[in-house]
């Protein structure tokens, strides 16, 4: 009997050839997309769950500012690690990373500037699951100038030469250039880690060269991870933070706030809300999305299965009458047709399956992320992907199953029987419901699309414009002599302006602990932000001064007894009109002076926070180079930049990018969100279509003799389409009535992510409901038009 079925249901399959690939395709496409979503969902919750201990660690958490306003962070103070092993036996071992740093390493003739650097303690292994192929991981970082590398780090610079007791040379980073060895070669850190490295150099390296820093509560240039007993308790152990830090720090600390919590190692990739952080985070809204797009889509596919099975039963109506009569009970009747339905989602599913095969490296792509075969053959990938296509097959073929086996012999065999009131109506609220999820992807993927629009074409509020910068990581020679290298580019004609500066836009900067005057006369803590920056900077970059001046070589005190700040930064500090902190005093980091002006708040972090309090002031201790060129032929003038570089600074290499650009890439996530979106979005509405489409097919064929009487009585070829696309059209526009509130509340609470935001107009849900309705009547129309064109005695001449 089983074997009979599926005899039956392959003969079905092949005898409706059209009705068999638009619903095993579109179930295919959706399986698809549902296992891509998922391995994307897969991969974001797998971060740093490769650790054995990863249960274990903990990072600090440090709370900043004030106590009615709290900045967290986790870039925070060193002593803070020290202090919790010494003082709590829960803690087992401490470990402790610099920011990240850029450092020039040498080794032959192969010289690499490496962006990502940290000086870490050497406790790093025993607390994290890094395996090193070569050294000793307790001893590897231990003394000063010692470097571990990744393995492919090591390729680049030694290619199949042993590294172990090599000597490189390098140049910038925290510590003093020097001659490191190499002491270890580990694996790869996993692209599925909250921040990945190539480098790791000696803590005590740094040690060396600013050992006061490591004293300091104030100072803040450090990650600290602790690994804890089977016994932590996160909640007793906070309760203890308030005695631990007043026992620590000293009297002049204590009158800034300052506090600390903990959080553990698997929220730090999705779960955290501090800022600083040693590498990416991810969103957790986000999966939340892509999760109920992945369903959608499959309920989508799912509801076109339902609905083309169920139009199309009554085809099959003579044939249950027939087995109903030679003895074939309801049951198996029920039986049969489950099973045909679970034939096809195998199939869509199999095929399904071949299709992410062939898309996965465009899905690496896309994403930003390594998906590998392995990642669908995994412990419960597979399994679930085809337990979700069995439950796809019951739940979609239920409905067609027991419709088809409930029909009667008598009257199917007479041929009186005909499409119930109730299979109709659920056919309507099944599309309905598939164009009302449709239409609200549709609206979410322009509002979407309209952010994204909107943060790269935003001002800024500064000139970011061919604004070419070369890196040249704090080198010694060159800052000696920066007047004149900067004095040197200027003379190229397509260069125009020139400045240096610690930090760009959209760049890694401090915090600076400082001391302003209020109004009382009083010298009041604050932790502003902070930019060292030359004389040229404010009027290079165009920004703009709204009280005071900006600095000038006029004032020779400018360079050492002067503060510029932001608008920002004078409502932080408690005055309402910028020009009433002109002339008030400052203290910071060993400066003293006044404020000599204030500058237009200007977007120098990502549009996802509102512009903090920012102080500026003069430094010749840079890293950058601003050029702003003007020029119709930039790669001819890039290289007569780097032509002159390599005269000015022989001994660098010519690193550089453009503003605009670097600025962007804190926004990569975001646009990898808007592709995923939009892609997902569109194969949904896609499947949708498919379904209507079928559907289309099915309601012309029901009506070709009506279409024949029509034609033969005189009706135009308009009027028949109209006939035949008015109901489809009437179930659309109800879909975006329903729609259009979802998608809005949904839409409002994604753009809560952004600081600076587009307002979600009444016209992209009419958009979205005109593009919907286009996109329905194209997919009735071929059908329409098709059938009002047909030979009406065709369909006539069996009457």
């Amino acid at each position: 009997m089983f074997k009979n079925y599926l005899k039956i249901a392959w003969r079905n399959l092949t005898k409706n050839k059209g009705y068999s690939i638009i619903n095993i395709g579109g179930l295919a496409i959706g399986m698809a997309c549902f296992l891509m979503i998922l391995m994307f969902i897969n991969n974001e919750l797998s971060y740093d769950k490769y650790h054995t201990n990863g249960d274990q660690i903990y990072r600090v958490v440090h709370h900043m500012g004030s106590s009615d306003v709290k900045d967290k962070w986790i870039w925070g103070n060193a002593p803070i690690g020290p202090a919790l092993k010494e003082d709590f036996s829960e803690v087992i071992e401490k470990v402790q990373f610099s920011g990240r740093s850029d450092v020039l390493l040498e080794y032959n003739s192969n010289s690499f500037q490496e962006s990502d650097c940290f000086y870490v303690d050497a406790s790093v292994f025993n607390v994290f699951t890094w395996p090193l192929l070569s050294g000793n991981p307790k001893t590897a970082l231990e003394a000063p100038y010692s470097v571990v590398l990744t393995e492919s780090t090591a390729k680049k610079y030694f290619g199949d030469e042993d590294p172990m007791g090599k000597v490189m040379e390098g140049v910038g980073g925290r510590a003093n250039d020097g001659q490191y060895t190499v002491t270890g070669v580990m694996k790869d850190v996993p692209k599925n880690s909250h921040f990945n490295f190539d480098v790791l150099l000696s803590m005590s390296s740094f040690y060396q060269t600013r050992p006061n820093i490591f004293e300091s509560w104030g100072y803040v240039d450090f990650y600290t991870y602790f690994l804890v007993n089977n016994n932590f308790n996160v909640e007793d152990f906070q309760s203890k933070m308030p005695v631990f830090l007043d026992k620590h720090r000293s009297e002049e600390e204590k009158e800034y706030y300052y506090d600390v919590a903990f959080e553990p190692l698997k929220d730090a990739y999705l779960n955290s809300d501090a800022v600083r952080q040693p590498g990416i985070v991810g969103s957790l809204p986000n999966i939340y999305i892509f999760g109920v797009i992945g369903l959608f889509i499959l309920v989508i596919a799912s509801i076109n299965f339902m609905n083309l099975a169920t139009a199309r039963s009554m085809e099959r109506a003579k044939e249950v009458g027939v087995r109903k009569v030679i003895g074939a009970d309801k049951k198996g009747l029920v039986y049969q047709f489950l099973g045909e339905s679970l034939v096809m989602v195998l199939i869509s599913a199999s095929i399904g399956l071949l299709l992410v095969f062939v898309c996965m490296p465009w899905l690496s792509n896309i994403t930003g992320k390594q998906f590998i075969i392995d990642d669908i053959f995994s412990s419960y990938m597979l399994p679930l992907y085809f337990g979700t296509a069995i439950i796809t097959g019951l739940f979609a073929g239920s409905y067609p199953a027991l419709v088809l086996s409930g029909f009667k012999p008598a009257s199917v065999l007479k041929g009186l029987i005909s499409s119930s009131p109730q299979g109709v109506n659920l056919r309507k609220g099944l599309v309905i419901f598939q164009f009302s999820l449709s239409i609200a992807l549709i609206a979410s993927t322009v509002i979407v699309y309209f952010q994204l629009s909107f943060m790269l074409n935003k001002n800024l509020g500064f000139d970011n414009e061919q604004q070419l910068v070369i890196d040249y990581n704090w080198d010694g020679e060159v800052l000696d002599k920066i007047e004149t290298v900067k004095n040197e580019l200027k003379s190229l004609p397509e260069v125009t302006s020139v400045a240096s500066s610690r930090t760009v836009p959209g760049g890694h900067f401090p915090a600076a602990g400082t001391e302003i005057e209020t109004f009382e006369g009083s010298m009041e803590h604050f932790e502003p932000f902070l930019y060292e920056i030359d004389f040229d900077f404010i009027p290079h970059y165009n920004i703009e001064v709204v009280a005071g001046r900006a600095y000038s070589r006029e004032f020779v005190s400018d360079s050492l007894s002067a503060m510029v700040v932001n608008e920002a930064a004078v409502k932080s500090f408690g005055y309402a009109d910028p020009s009433e902190i002109i002339g008030k005093k400052f203290q910071q980091w060993g400066r003293e002076g006044t404020i000599v002006g204030v500058v237009k708040d200007f977007n120098y972090i990502s549009l996802h926070q509102e512009v903090a309090p920012l102080s500026m002031r003069y430094s010749q201790y840079g890293r950058y180079i601003s050029l702003k060129v003007k020029t119709d032929d930039m790669q001819r003038s890039i290289a007569n930049i780097e032509e002159k570089w390599a005269t000015l600074a022989p001994h660098r290499p010519f690193l550089y990018s453009f503003l605009d650009d670097s600025f962007n890439e804190q926004y990569q996530a975001d646009f990898r969100f808007k592709k995923l979106f939009t892609l997902f979005s569109f194969l949904a509405i896609f499947i949708a279509c498919l379904g209507l489409f079928g559907l289309a097919t099915y309601s012309a064929m029901l009506r070709t003799k009506e279409i024949g009487i029509r034609k033969v009585l005189g009706a135009e070829v308009s009027s028949i389409v109209t006939l035949l696309s008015k109901d489809f059209i009437k179930l659309v526009i109800i879909a975006i009535v329903i729609a259009t509130p979802f998608a809005w509340y949904a839409m409002d609470n994604w753009l809560n992510v952004y600081a600076y935001k587009v307002e979600i107009n009444w016209w992209v849900f009419a958009l979205a409901g005109i593009m919907a309705v286009a996109v329905a009547i194209i997919t009735v129309s071929y059908h329409a038009i098709k059938s009002a064109r047909a030979n009406p005695i065709k369909s006539l001449r069996t009457e």
